[in-house]
């Protein structure tokens, strides 16, 4: 888990998941982010793997801007997230789209994620 920025919102409970091929945002989350529904797209394709033998079809998707580093040294992309309406642990889980996205590069190891920015490297840690 980290912790990032995700439109103007620090969320403390994202989940790096480099095995998933989705971004995923919960309707939860968007509600306490304080952005409306209606500001978000309609999509109707399902996707597997979230629930167990369950086909899950997100309710909508939305593109977001995140925000990886500090005040120093950062990076910002905007990703789009697929909004689901069951509720999970996390706020939000960043799947291999964001990594690409970002060049992260995942270290199992000691938990980190490197990714490059304009001032350098940026190293994340995990937030537990």
């Amino acid at each position: 888990m980290v912790n990032l920025i995700i439109g103007k919102k620090r969320l403390t409970k994202v989940l790096m998941d480099g095995g998933s091929g989705l971004n995923i945002m919960y309707a939860k989350t968007l509600d306490a982010m304080g952005i409306y529904r209606s500001c978000i797209q309609p999509i109707e394709a399902p996707f597997h793997g979230i629930m167990l033998r369950k086909q899950a079809i997100p309710l909508r998707q939305i593109d977001l801007p995140i925000t990886f580093g500090d005040l120093t040294n950062y990076r910002m992309e905007t990703l789009t997230f697929e909004v689901v309406g069951f509720h999970r642990t996390y706020h939000t889980v960043l799947g291999q789209p964001c990594y690409t996205k970002f060049m992260a590069v995942p270290n199992y190891t000691y938990l980190k994620l490197k990714m490059p920015c304009p001032c350098g490297v940026i190293t994340i840690g995990t937030s537990f």
